[in-house]
């Protein structure tokens, strides 16, 4: 059989993507639909729109004739009723993916919509990650935070951590097979160790311990989970100088409406704190969510001003069916698309404009850059150029001159000693291969 995985939504997915294909075993994955036998959806419910997607792409290929099976955070709310409409062969719960074969060489429909076990972790230790020079390493399963706009908690389950060794023989191996960078991930990976009497500073340091890994990217992080103890280990050489940690908002107000457990005063005395460091920092934020009045906003860009962040991932606003935001019994404002789309442009312009300061301000310093591969550049005239492309330790992309056409870098290091900025990437004037 052929089969080709469409995976939709976020890094823990991506995982969850790779963790089923090493569960194969004598079926071929192939590059697009149409060559495929089965298709297998992993789905993203995080808005309602994510869920029309999901459902728009399994009627599509229903129909072209593909057998379709579902699987990732939609089976909850939608398994069901696609299964029951004929748009997908089968469903299986998130805890059913690590017998991806039984499932999909199964003669008969299969519909496993509720988890096998309630605390389940997956055991599947990934032998390689095909094409890619970096790799996610799940730590964590689900969170126990209540934000009011959030589904996730509801199909990811409560908290749960992956056992160290289980962490740690996985870098090992990626480590052994040419990764040198991870990215840890997890639906919360500040909880990591919450339910096994461990901590996520412990971890990374036994990571750092590990040969052949050169740098270590942190997921997502809640500020409210951000102790005393995770600092210390800011100065490991191995540490990215990058830390994306999700506010959510700046807002006083605001944060309460969201039922976050951050305050904004906090959050500034920690990301000033972080960024003495030397660190860039980056964050969610949910633009046009019920009760964002005029004021508030106004609030929120003043407070946005004072962070001295230089990446951030903003997002419009949308209702998620059985949230408390979608139910609003408060009667807050609605916020028209419009606004909220203005809102959106001026807070990515703020970000950008705090990033290339943060450049400028570190221009002195050498660049640490793991290549990617190539990518076509206009810089001027209109003239396409390629070049390698990279993230340096602040997670900012950097584009190095190649000097022939093959790919035979992909996966290397490099030192950038010096560097022209731009204002969405630095362009590297002199580098050298690091081994």
């Amino acid at each position: 059989m052929k089969i080709y995985f469409k995976t939709f939504g976020c890094r823990s997915n991506l995982y969850d993507t790779q963790v089923m294909i090493s569960n194969l075993k004598d079926q071929i994955i192939v590059k697009n639909e149409d060559e495929a036998d089965i298709i297998v959806i992993n789905s993203c419910t995080v808005t309602n729109k994510a869920d029309r997607e999901v459902r728009s792409y399994a009627r599509k290929y229903t129909n072209a004739g593909k057998k379709v099976i579902f699987t990732g955070c939609g089976v909850k709310h939608i398994g069901r009723d696609l299964f029951d409409k004929g748009l997908v062969h089968g469903v299986f719960a998130h805890s059913y993916k690590e017998d991806i074969h039984s499932i999909l060489t199964s003669k008969n429909r299969i519909f496993l919509q509720k988890e096998k076990v309630s605390k389940h972790v997956d055991s599947t230790l990934l032998p390689k990650v095909v094409g890619k020079v970096r790799a996610f390493i799940k730590i964590q399963e689900g969170c126990n935070f209540a934000c009011s706009y959030c589904i996730i908690p509801s199909v990811r389950g409560n908290a749960r951590s992956f056992q160290e060794k289980h962490i740690l023989d996985q870098i090992k191996i990626l480590s052994q097979n040419n990764i040198s960078e991870v990215i840890l991930t997890g639906t919360n990976i500040g909880s990591y160790g919450i339910d096994t009497n461990t901590h996520i500073a412990d971890l990374i340091k036994k990571i750092h311990d590990i040969d052949g890994i050169k740098r270590i990217r942190l997921g997502s992080l809640e500020p409210s989970q951000i102790d005393d103890k995770f600092l210390e280990i800011l100065n490991l050489d191995k540490l990215e100088r990058h830390l994306h940690i999700a506010l959510q908002h700046t807002s006083p107000s605001m944060l309460k409406i969201m039922n976050r457990k951050n305050t904004f005063n906090n959050d500034l005395k920690l990301f000033e704190s972080i960024a003495s460091k030397g660190f860039s920092l980056g964050t969610d934020y949910i633009i046009g969510h019920n009760g964002e009045t005029t004021d508030i906003f106004n609030e929120a860009i003043n407070n946005l001003m004072q962070l001295p962040l230089t990446h951030i991932h903003p997002f419009i606003y949308s209702p998620r069916t059985g949230t408390k935001s979608y139910f609003n019994k408060d009667n807050l404002e609605v916020i028209r698309g419009d606004i909220s789309k203005e809102r959106l442009r001026q807070i990515n312009n703020i970000i950008k404009s705090k990033n290339k300061i943060f450049r400028e301000n570190n221009q002195e310093n050498k660049l640490k850059v793991l290549i990617e591969g190539q990518k076509d550049i206009v810089i001027s005239n209109n003239e396409k150029v390629t070049y390698l492309s990279s993230l340096d330790q602040y997670f900012n992309k950097v584009l190095l001159p190649l000097s022939n056409k093959d790919d035979i870098l992909k996966g290397k290091w490099a030192i950038v000693n010096k560097y022209d900025i731009y204002d969405d990437f630095n362009l590297a004037l002199d580098y050298r291969l690091i081994s």
